[in-house]
């Protein structure tokens, strides 16, 4: 959307919540498969859900990638 992976820090603050529970958010998506980082480099978040499976994003008029 904003043409680079969120830091942790971004997330905390557009959901408002806590460090700890962005952690646990991350690691939990990154368990179940629906994203993928590499641990210790910065903002390496990928998403591996394909885009058309996320239909919020047409609703939102976001414009996918193929690098989503």
């Amino acid at each position: 959307m904003f043409g680079r992976p969120p830091a942790e820090a971004d997330i905390q603050r557009h959901f408002r919540v806590s460090p700890p529970s962005v952690h646990q958010m991350i690691v939990t998506l990154e368990r179940n498969g629906f994203i993928r980082r590499q641990l210790g480099v910065p903002r390496s978040i990928e998403i591996l859900v394909p885009p058309e499976s996320l239909p919020i994003l047409e609703w939102l008029g976001i414009k996918t990638s193929k690098s989503l």
